[in-house]
């Protein structure tokens, strides 16, 4: 039987994957709510004869919609997104600011995000708080790493190297360290991220600010869409 959150998530997911129209280049997020997005994609392809084609945000991703039947694509075949669908891991009520990335994929989640005309993200509503104070993953270059994070800790953070279940630095795909910066709370998420992307050596960072039109949100009494305001 189903943990009541995976079944918020479920839910969240099947609303979202009725927006996918066909012909449609359609933009598939990571992690366990963007999963069963997937899922509900496969079983539209299968039972309603569903076409459209799909950029995923991570090799897991690519995986399991190619499995399923799943037409992918690439952002060189489709630079201009008709719709991206992702996770999120917080969402700021109002201004539908992100934390993302918990999953690993946070560059090729902005990329994806960036290129699409409507970005929808689906969670449950635990993920709803009036302001971002979860930790922040930033993805840096391996490379003098230690030196990126010495300068990612004089902004205000304390920082912790994203390991693998054995005990290795996590890699993401495109070959990179993750590191989760804590800042506590923080009142202006642009500036933190402003001044987290000028630092050489970071490549990315899991702040997506002014980024989601949309946030369709799972709850015990149904599912909601709040819109950016």
């Amino acid at each position: 039987m189903e943990s009541d959150q995976t079944e918020l998530k479920r839910a969240v997911a099947e609303r979202a994957a009725a927006l996918v129209q066909q012909g449609m280049a359609v933009g598939l997020g990571t992690g366990s709510t963007a999963a069963l997005l997937v899922e509900a994609l496969i079983r539209r392809v299968r039972n309603e004869n569903l076409h459209f084609v799909a950029v995923p945000t991570s090799e897991r991703t690519a995986q399991q919609a190619s499995a399923g039947g799943i037409l992918l694509t690439d952002l060189g075949a489709h630079p201009q997104l008709d719709l991206a669908i992702d996770g999120a891991d917080q969402i700021a009520r109002g201004s539908l600011a992100l934390i993302k990335g918990y999953g690993g994929a946070l560059l090729r989640e902005k990329i994806v995000a960036a290129a699409a005309a409507r970005f929808v993200v689906i969670a449950d509503d635990s993920k709803l708080a009036d302001g971002l104070d979860k930790k922040v993953p930033v993805e840096v270059v391996r490379f003098g790493w230690q030196a990126t994070d010495r300068r990612i800790r004089a902004l205000g953070a304390e920082t912790e190297m994203r390991k693998t279940s054995d005990g290795k630095p996590y890699l993401t795909d495109g070959g990179n360290f993750i590191l989760d910066a804590d800042f506590g709370p923080m009142p202006d998420p642009a500036a933190t991220d402003t001044a987290l992307r000028a630092i050489t050596g970071v490549v990315e960072t899991g702040l997506f600010i002014d980024m989601a039109d949309e946030a369709l949100l799972a709850s015990a009494s149904g599912v909601v869409t709040l819109t950016r305001g």
